[in-house]
């Protein structure tokens, strides 16, 4: 990102420590900055009393649509709110996220919980798949690859944010729906 993209909206992918994303998030939507935290169903037991709720689904990950000044200065008053970056040139950058796979991966993330699943991007093998796009139901005009996932019986449309997170949609998708790109 150049000086000239300063003022471009973009989504930046961020890190809150210590299991802090959710106090960013409240505190960056204070603010009037947009966040997403991808969240997920989980068993949580306090003081021994276990409980369904919903949790952060990736521990310290946050996006933040804003412009590259706004996150600046909101990170002065957010002092652990970090940038996730990727080496570039010899130097650190922080990782945007291009908006068509961010708006895909909310769309994913946004469905039923128990429709889909959160892995690791080393858990899956892109080579491996093919790239689809899904027409009709739920998940109409994500884009994805369509591959194994070990432990799973049948295989799986992936929305992929390119070293950060994957999710594995995993309702039965009628093969009429899938267009292979």
């Amino acid at each position: 990102m150049n000086s000239n993209d300063d003022d471009r909206i973009v989504w930046f992918a961020m890190s809150a420590p210590y299991r802090r994303e959710l106090k960013a998030k409240e505190r960056l939507e204070g603010m009037g900055i947009e966040c997403f935290v991808p969240m997920t169903k989980a068993i949580v037991e306090r003081r021994g009393i276990k409980r369904r709720e919903t949790v952060p689904a990736i521990h310290n990950l946050i996006f933040v649509h804003t412009t590259k000044n706004i996150i600046k200065q909101a990170k002065q008053g957010i002092e652990y709110l970090q940038y996730r970056t990727k080496p570039c040139n010899g130097k650190n950058t922080p990782i945007i996220v291009p908006d068509r796979e961010m708006e895909q991966f909310i769309t994913i993330t946004n469905a039923r919980m128990e429709e889909i699943t959160y892995l690791q991007p080393d858990e899956i093998d892109i080579k491996k798949g093919t790239k689809v796009r899904i027409h009709g139901g739920t998940f109409n005009g994500t884009e994805g690859i369509f591959v194994k996932i070990k432990g799973k019986r049948n295989r799986r449309v992936v929305v992929l944010i390119e070293g950060l997170a994957a999710v594995a949609i995993n309702a039965e998708l009628s093969p009429d729906i899938i267009e292979i790109l």
